[in-house]
């Protein structure tokens, strides 16, 4: 017996420009039809959608396969798929017009089509052409500075349901030329829409570039613009060892408190799940931030009460985000450096270190984890939240990466391993270090006094 009713595979393959392929064809709208229109005729248990590489029909994509029976439908459109479903999915009628059975010839051109690509692979290799792999990850810097660029001068926002590039060129100061460069290129980027001349912003543009919309995340975006600005002086700090010149604070603060709430309010749920309060009443964030980690601690457990510790100009953000949360009376910030501010002894069931221990040298958070140890009660437990790189430091390729942007950010903060977690926790006099993986770059270490 089948796990399902039916299984549906389409070709989403993606080819260089130009070269005809399904997704230039519109396979990923075909793939969203599919989904809404077996959703809408109340099917979804019974049918399995997938996408796939190259099915070798590139001149007649989108193609699709529904198995069990192997039918193959081609050049489809998004509007066909209704019909695929009410028939075929619905009541096991194929619709005839759509079909393509021609067994043999479809098998020519697949294999003719197989033998061409693998021509094409092995002449390139033979002249010696540059990898496009490789050509892609050298580029992609190119897709990221253009929507970087529209962040910064408020493109989306300003788009808003639709305007000319005059008007938008006018609205955030710029040269109209350029913008109508800018706006096309964004266009490409699947952000925008054109039509007759009009720009207007994508469904997803309109509700995480643009500000105003509940979702905008463009302030802790252009946190990434302040990054780029450090990334683009790597060569020199890896020459030298230090870091990129600093970033004034009031161009830097906001953004990158914006950016950890965006990151932290998407991962809170699977710490706390993770971690657990178990009867913890005292909790010490350090370095907390927008305090998303302790309001989600709090909202876990009415009788625990949190400190967060975070420098001055940092903790006039995070009572916003308290009093935004009404946990005024459960939350406390107190304004100071986590690596010297007066803790009391034995105070804390649970210190919380989330994407801290990054910015730090080793010699700082050994200097850290003894402080949080003395802080803590019998039994307490310090949970870390971070970047755990494997013990090459070569994987996780987040957290290799991760190590540049602290190279090119902080004077000796770094991506560190799980054995060198390990030793450090024991070595301030930690026991049972545990490490808990959750789904993302950043997995949890927790250990007990």
């Amino acid at each position: 017996m089948e796990p399902f009713r039916y299984h549906i595979v389409v070709c989403t393959q993606q080819k260089a420009e130009n070269v005809t392929c399904c997704a230039a064809s519109g396979s990923a709208r075909v793939v969203d039809a599919l989904y809404s229109e077996i959703g809408a005729a109340g099917l979804s248990d019974q049918v399995i959608v997938s996408s796939c590489g190259c099915l070798g029909l590139c001149d007649s994509g989108p193609v699709l396969i529904v198995y069990p029976e192997g039918t193959w439908y081609v050049k489809l459109t998004a509007d066909d798929v209704r019909e695929i479903v009410s028939s075929h999915i619905a009541k096991g009628q194929p619709v005839a017009r759509l079909l393509r059975n021609d067994y043999d010839a479809m098998r020519s051109e697949i294999l003719e089509h197989r033998k061409g690509y693998f021509a094409m692979l092995k002449g390139k290799d033979a002249a010696g052409i540059f990898p496009d792999d490789l050509n892609d990850m050298i580029r992609a810097f190119m897709p990221s500075r253009v929507l970087l660029t529209a962040l910064e001068l408020d493109v989306f926002t300003a788009t808003g349901s639709g305007s000319n590039v005059d008007d938008l060129a006018t609205r955030i100061g710029s040269d109209a030329r350029a913008t109508e460069a800018l706006l096309n290129a964004l266009v490409s980027l699947g952000v925008l829409q054109k039509e007759n001349g009009t720009f207007r912003n994508t469904p997803t543009a309109q509700r995480f570039l643009a500000e105003g919309s509940p979702d905008s995340a463009r302030q802790g975006q252009l946190h990434v613009a302040n990054m780029w600005q450090r990334w683009s002086h790597l060569t020199e700090s890896v020459r030298t060892g230090f870091p990129a010149p600093p970033i004034r604070k009031d161009e830097y603060v906001g953004t990158f408190i914006a950016a950890m709430d965006v990151t932290a309010r998407g991962r809170a749920r699977a710490v706390v799940q993770a971690v657990g309060v178990n009867g913890a009443r005292r909790l010490l964030d350090l370095g907390g931030g927008s305090a998303a980690y302790s309001i989600a601690f709090a909202k876990a457990s009415p009788d625990l009460i949190s400190e967060i510790i975070d420098l001055p100009d940092v903790a006039l953000l995070t009572q916003e985000h308290i009093n935004k949360a009404g946990l005024s009376d459960r939350i406390r910030v107190r304004p100071g450096d986590m690596l010297s501010v007066q803790l009391a002894p034995q105070s804390y069931d649970l210190v919380l270190l989330s994407s801290i221990c990054h910015m730090f040298s080793p010699q700082e958070n050994r200097t850290l984890f003894a402080r949080a140890y003395d802080a803590l009660a019998p039994n307490g437990r310090i949970a870390i939240a971070d970047f755990i790189a494997d013990p090459e430091k070569t994987s996780p390729r987040s957290a290799a990466l991760f190590a540049l942007n602290m190279l090119v950010s902080t004077r000796g903060g770094s991506t560190y391993s799980e054995p060198e977690y390990d030793t450090w926790l024991k070595g301030a006099g930690f026991r049972e270090t545990k490490r808990i993986r959750i789904p993302g770059p950043v997995n949890i270490i927790v250990a007990a006094r």
